[in-house]
């Protein structure tokens, strides 16, 4: 097969461990920084170039896009899904991985628990707003953050009205959400392709820190996950539309919680973590999703 991947560093862990394990089974690989793809919207008529020359051939395109470029790169990945590439995550499936508060209206009406969550645009709403979620401590979230950035705890009310007229000073988007106080800093990271968990890890806050993120540094070791929290993992990543999603999530009184959706799940930490060779199974999605099609395309051109 031919594979794209769409990202803007060729030298991230992730995207050298997709290349490896692509050329190793046998895969012509190429990566593509997304914001210098550019391309031609006509009926019958769609093309894609890339540096000056036409993109062609591509049998399945990994996408590996950015918080920054969400808007193009989505758009790039489109134009390959209208050409027949195929991706095992859709550009409107990023998209909605990508906007949390959407993601998480998705998740509640699949039935998937979650921290009771908030949101309001009105500074005369406030103190309704935050009397609908409860006493604090508040979580507070950008609404596109991501690896832990934007996410600020307020332990008194008078602090969660601080930091929303903050947040409001930007214009940011944001959420509030209840502090699951259970947790003690730790969280899930369920790393899902196709339909089956591959790899999982917990990931726990370093002192005097409310965010497990690794790139907060949060330190991360392997986790038995139960039946019910695979089940719960696979469920959110098929309600998104997304065949390779991290699911991260919070064990607490009443069960298995949601946080967020990542539609571009880093592979350095869960590798590292479990031993897992998460990049093959990527791949091996790849070859089971796509390559029938790519051999009856290569069929057709001849």
């Amino acid at each position: 097969m031919k594979i794209a991947i769409l990202s803007r560093n060729t030298r991230l862990y992730s995207t050298q461990r997709l290349i490896e394990v692509a050329r190793d089974r046998g895969h012509v690989v190429r990566v593509l920084d997304p914001l210098r793809c550019y391309v031609r919207i006509a009926p019958g008529n769609m093309s894609i170039r890339y540096k000056g020359k036409a993109l062609k051939g591509i049998d399945a395109v990994i996408p590996r896009i950015g918080v920054t470029s969400t808007f193009y790169g989505t758009a790039v990945l489109r134009q390959l899904e209208m050409m027949g590439v195929y991706s095992p995550n859709s550009s409107d499936a990023v998209l909605r991985a990508r906007d949390k508060l959407r993601c998480l209206q998705i998740l509640a009406a699949q039935g998937l628990d979650m921290p009771a969550t908030v949101f309001g645009d009105n500074p005369d709403d406030t103190a309704d707003v935050l009397a609908m979620l409860g006493e604090p401590p508040h979580v507070i979230k950008l609404n596109e953050g991501s690896q832990g950035t934007g996410v600020v705890l307020a332990e008194k009310r008078s602090a969660s009205q601080s930091v929303i007229e903050a947040f409001r000073g930007l214009y940011a988007n944001f959420l509030v959400q209840e502090f699951i106080a259970e947790a003690k800093g730790s969280d899930l990271r369920c790393f899902v392709v196709g339909k089956k968990v591959v790899a999982a890890m917990q990931r726990d806050a370093s002192p005097g820190e409310f965010r497990a993120n690794l790139h907060r540094g949060g330190t991360a070791s392997p986790a038995t996950l139960s039946p019910e929290e695979r089940r719960i993992a696979v469920k959110a990543a098929s309600a998104l539309g997304l065949g390779v999603a991290g699911v991260d999530m919070l064990r607490s009184k009443r069960g298995p919680l949601i946080l967020e959706v990542n539609a571009s799940p880093g592979l350095e930490g869960i590798e590292a973590a479990t031993g897992v060779n998460v990049a093959a199974a990527i791949i091996g999605l790849l070859e089971t999703e796509a390559a029938p099609q790519a051999v009856v395309t290569s069929a057709r051109r001849r």
